[in-house]
């Protein structure tokens, strides 16, 4: 706390002096808090009734203070957890900290930050480091950072420091490089853009195993090439990971099974008005990758170093998140029928409009879009006794984890009403992406429509229903949305478990609320039922509880 305490004081000494000249000061505060009930309606598996926690009102705040003054910028985020941060967020956020700090000097050739920052190399699956206080991810990098433009065709960036963890950060050093080479600015292309790119990545931890048999830095490299032509695009990345210790269940470093991991990204698309195509396929193997070894990221989303989001659809309705797919990079050598050492697989979209005046079209025209996913295990031969140990195929589909085949049609009917269809198919590999069991075939249907009485005011009615044949079965849903005007909306909604073969799993998961907004500040209150299961943000995902209660959201910036 000293050395904390004196990193602040030093952080206002030149503000002080600054503050006697031209200094821009912004920043903003978020608070997210929850009071948890009891809930004798709401049953879990047992039958037991909903109880709140053991301190039921939970609090996560966020003040952030930012300052630039001509090439020079510093900032400071504090944060609090009160008295607990809310429910399955991170243990390690508990009371209220100095959580970040950075001071950085940038130019239009160099960019030098010291203190905590965020950064990332090509795609990110390598290195990425981002905060998204929905998921309890800040795994900000503590150290330096220089990004040097020599021309206007070269970047390089170098970071070196400690991932932040919690309050603190984890004992593991973190080195990085990367070189971008823009081909159009050097050749001075007109119309096409090429650029290349190279990473190294180094994780260097010294663990408590005795004699080990893999090395305390682990050494990732990657390449990447992207092209741009008028309406068409495409662009890929290589990634490798030398061999480390494999990290398999319970946090544990196997010392006898030691891989490499890669990860191989290849997009492309056409695009012009009215219409586009984009095409992506991935492959990973034994990509997970941690400040620490042996940690605990995989449930709270902490010490990751790479990211690696699920490259599916991201629904907005309610029960197409239901069985919702989470990337895979993972090694699993658990019995004959859990057997995986990443994912292959990819995604198109499609989307067309049907002119105004054409037969579909119609008068006002109409949007179409179409996306399919599909994920599958790497195939490859695996060993899970005496020793443990695999061989994948480097393009071998084993079983399948997931797809998603779905259509979208949006279609405005006049100056004042407005209506969404859409249909989704899915698979859901239960055993495989949770390690538990079952396999699920689900349809779902959602219909919207929108009325706008007036340029700000309007009525938004939506219905959903899903259809499984296995797990909790059926579903169906509503919701109603009225916007009164630009400042304030109200909305009420219900999730139904009718098709639940246990009758006093049959539950309504109903909301109430509404939301308040002026100039940039918004507050938000709701009333009602969480329902248990995966809450994702870009493809990224955290556990949440089932829970009931009452919750309030602030969030403004100044």
């Amino acid at each position: 706390m000293k050395v904390k305490f004196t990193l602040l004081f030093l952080f206002l000494i030149p503000l002080t002096i600054l503050a006697q000249s031209k200094v821009n000061v912004f920043g903003g505060f978020e608070s997210n808090s929850q009071w948890y009930l009891n809930d004798k309606g709401l049953k879990d598996e047992f039958n037991n009734p909903t109880i709140h926690p053991e301190d039921p009102l939970r609090s996560n705040n966020y003040l952030f203070l930012n300052l630039k003054y001509k090439n020079w910028s510093a900032g400071l985020q504090g944060e609090g957890y009160e008295k607990n941060a809310l429910l399955n967020m991170n243990p390690k956020y508990i009371g209220t900290n100095l959580s970040t700090y950075f001071i950085q000097y940038k130019n239009k050739k160099i960019d030098v930050t010291a203190g905590y920052f965020y950064e990332q190399f090509g795609s990110g699956l390598l290195y990425r480091s981002w905060e998204d206080r929905a998921l309890g991810i800040n795994n900000a990098l503590r150290g330096g950072r220089i990004i040097y433009k020599p021309t206007n065709f070269i970047t390089l960036k170098s970071i070196y420091g400690q991932q932040k963890t919690g309050f603190e950060v984890s004992k593991s050093k973190i080195y990085g490089f990367d070189a971008e080479l823009g081909l159009s600015n050097l050749f001075n292309y007109k119309i096409t853009e090429v650029s290349i790119g190279l990473t190294y990545v180094g994780r260097d931890e010294k663990t408590d195993v005795i004699n080990p048999n893999f090395s305390s830095l682990t050494n990732c490299y990657s390449g990447r090439l992207n092209f741009n032509h008028n309406s068409f695009y495409l662009s890929s990345e290589y990634n490798y990971k030398n061999k480390d210790a494999v990290i398999q269940i319970q946090n544990q470093i196997d010392n006898s099974l030691i891989k490499p991991g890669s990860a191989l990204l290849l997009n492309s698309g056409y695009s012009k008005k009215g219409f586009g195509i984009d095409a992506t396929f991935r492959r990973l193997e034994n990509m997970s990758f941690f400040s620490q070894r042996a940690s605990n990221g995989n449930t709270f989303n902490d010490e990751i170093i790479n990211f690696i989001p699920s490259l599916t659809k991201q629904h907005h309705y309610s029960l197409a998140n239901i069985y919702v797919y989470q990337s895979q990079p993972n090694v699993a050598l658990t019995d004959k029928d859990l057997v995986k050492a990443g994912e292959i697989g990819g995604q198109i979209d499609v989307f067309y409009d049907f002119k105004k005046g054409t037969k579909i079209g119609g008068k006002n025209g109409m949007k179409v879009a179409f996306n399919f996913s599909n994920w599958n295990a790497l195939g490859g031969t695996f060993y899970i006794y005496n020793p443990q140990d695999y061989k994948t195929d480097f393009l071998g589909f084993g079983k399948r984890y997931f797809t998603d085949a779905n259509i979208e049609i949006t279609k405005k009917w006049n100056s004042k009403w407005q209506s969404i269809f859409s249909y989704i198919n899915q698979y859901y590999n239960k055993k495989l992406i949770e390690g538990t069991s079952g396999e699920i075939h689900s349809n779902i249907i959602a219909a919207e429509a929108t009325y706008k009485f007036t340029a700000t005011r309007s009525l938004r009615l939506l219905g959903e229903h899903l259809w499984a044949d296995q797990d909790k079965k059926n579903w169906a849903g509503a919701t109603i949305e009225f916007n009164l005007n630009s400042k304030l909306s109200l909305y009420t909604s219900d999730l139904y478990n009718y098709g639940n073969d246990v009758d006093y799993l049959r539950n309504h998961y109903y909301n109430i609320g509404g939301a308040y907004r002026k100039k940039s500040s918004r507050l938000s209150l709701n009333y009602g039922r969480q329902r248990g299961g995966l809450l994702c943000v870009g493809g990224v995902c955290r556990y949440v509880p089932e829970s009931s209660g009452v919750s309030l959201s602030l969030n403004t910036t100044f």
